[in-house]
């Protein structure tokens, strides 16, 4: 195949970012590689999809660049971002707190590892039945594709995090690409009616990877980011789950159109798998190259005071002990399961809810969840602003659930009317509240838990949404068979109201007291708490 304008655009951005990296020889030695293996990989004829992968890899090699220009220039001394104002050491060894602009560059690596592990949870729902009838196995068999993703989160997820607070970001974040891209590739040999076994496998590959994904957003912006951004950046971080399941929505349907050749559809199937795993194998490398542990400076004061807290002081095991006898805390927990788990259900069964009132519509059923996840990442972006302009967690995250509730009950009212464009809409009204809650939910329970490790706290909301998926998921596609896709949504709306009911309870509130902990530490200075 020969190389087009877009691949010698990106190669040229390739060769300009690995020169600045390890030298001249080190990049051409790799890039040849790169040209042979993009050669290999990118076999399909579609100038389309060549176009989309070239360009995405092109905007991301010019941020890795700019960013590392700007790291340059910084350390010459001849241009300087604009920081927060440099504190100045304090006598008791806390660090200066200060900026750096490598933190943009650490947050989208993520999200396009994440994005990446998220497509692979949802790129067998939504045509389930495709995959029904290549594998020869039904329907709940298919679904199990998807629930494994949220049965394998609950044992591992506090050996996850207790290794996240041990060993910290960069080794979670290689063993989660490790095992994301060896999920990938274990599938490109399931593409026969024959090995549906090997295509669990890599999808349980890819669902334990899922468990050092989830709950990094928080993580990340606190270690990364300064106060004022830290909702924004956890915001972002959600996205690129979001989007990764937006895209499981899109592709898929296009990639494996429905069809009786059995041939064809293992042929349509392969392709897919390569490109997951050309996709996973590249962002692998990209991490182990570029990212990071910490920055070299502390972004605020609070992680200025963590840093010069000693390491033997802190217990995992009391951390945990502490957060489940946080009663507004385990609220949350219960309220942000309810919502979460809701949003699995919708996702795994969608294609099943649309090809009974649609039939043949398969691509529109992608399309109906590209629109719930996108308007949902449009949610989250306003709602992480919002927040870090107001810190209002309990108003606004009580008000996203009331509006998930009505988003919901006028779904399932709306489904069987036999119009498609109203589908849409209200498909998207529901995704912009209920997955525009996701960020919230972490951003509140971060401040409900203060100062307990983000990545705790985040893994039992993830461990709640988890369970909360896999017994909505199983229980609505029940009633779905028995009693049709609008009970099946009632189903849900009935949970959904009661965790509207928990939000709203009194013992889930964060006061005056609690805002100022977080913003400034009581073991922390008063001269630095007034410069806050």
């Amino acid at each position: 195949m020969k190389m087009g304008y877009s691949n010698a655009v990106s190669l040229r951005f390739c060769h300009f970012f690995l020169q600045q990296l390890g030298g001249a020889k080190f990049s051409l030695t790799l890039l040849n590689s790169v040209r042979r293996f993009l050669s290999c990989w990118l076999f399909c004829e579609s100038e389309v999809i060549q176009t989309v992968v070239f360009y995405f890899s092109e905007g991301f090699f010019y941020i890795l660049v700019k960013m590392k220009t700007q790291k340059d220039v910084n350390e010459n001394g001849v241009y300087s971002e604009a920081k927060e104002p440099d504190r100045t050491q304090q006598s008791n060894g806390v660090p200066p707190a200060r900026l750096e602009s490598r933190r943009w560059l650490i947050l989208f690596l993520f999200t396009f590892y994440s994005l990446s592990n998220a497509y692979q949870w949802i790129q067998y729902g939504i045509i389930n039945n495709i995959f029904m009838k290549f594998y020869g196995v039904d329907g709940f068999s298919v679904d199990w594709l998807s629930m494994v993703y949220m049965l394998v989160y609950i044992p591992f997820i506090f050996p996850v995090t207790w290794l996240l607070d041990v060993k910290g970001l960069r080794v979670t974040a290689l063993v989660a690409n490790a095992l994301n891209c060896a999920g990938t590739w274990i599938k490109v040999a399931s593409a026969r009616s024959d090995m549906f076994w090997v295509t669990m496998l890599g999808q349980l590959f890819s669902a334990v990877a899922q468990v050092f994904i989830l709950g990094l957003p928080a993580r990340i912006a606190g270690v990364w980011f300064g106060a004022d951004e830290v909702s924004t950046a956890c915001s972002i971080g959600v996205f690129g789950n979001q989007m990764g399941i937006a895209i499981g929505f899109l592709l898929p349907p296009i990639l494996v159109p429905n069809g009786n050749d059995m041939n064809e559809l293992a042929h349509n199937i392969r392709v897919m798998f390569y490109i997951s795993a050309g996709v996973a194998t590249f962002i692998f490398v990209l991490v182990a190259i570029v990212f990071e542990e910490t920055p070299e400076n502390p972004p605020s004061l609070s992680q200025a005071q963590a840093r010069s807290t000693c390491a033997d002081k802190y217990s995992y095991t009391a951390s945990i002990f502490r957060l489940l006898v946080n009663k507004p805390f385990m609220l949350l927990v219960i309220s942000y399961g309810l919502n979460v788990g809701c949003f699995y259900a919708v996702s795994t069964l969608l294609n099943r809810m649309i090809i009974e009132h649609y039939p043949g519509e398969e691509v529109n059923a992608g399309r109906i969840g590209l629109t719930i996840v996108t308007a949902g990442m449009g949610g989250s972006l306003i709602c992480g602003i919002w927040l870090d302009k107001t810190k209002t967690y309990k108003l606004t995250t009580l008000i996203v659930y009331v509006l998930t509730l009505v988003g919901m009950l006028v779904y399932a009212f709306t489904l069987n009317l036999g119009h498609l464009w109203v589908v849409f809409v209200t498909a998207g009204v529901l995704g912009f509240f209920m997955t525009g809650y996701l960020p919230l939910g972490f951003e509140f329970a971060v401040e409900l838990t203060y100062p307990e490790s983000e990545g705790t706290s985040s893994g039992l909301l993830n461990c709640s949404a988890q369970i909360f998926g896999i017994i909505f998921t199983i229980g609505q596609g029940k009633i779905m068979d028995r009693w049709g896709t609008f009970a099946g949504n009632i189903f849900l709306c009935i949970f959904l109201l009661i965790g509207t009911i928990m939000t709203g309870n009194k013992s889930i509130k964060i006061t005056a007291d609690d805002l100022e902990d977080v913003v400034a530490p009581s073991n922390i200075p008063e001269e630095e708490k007034a410069v806050k």
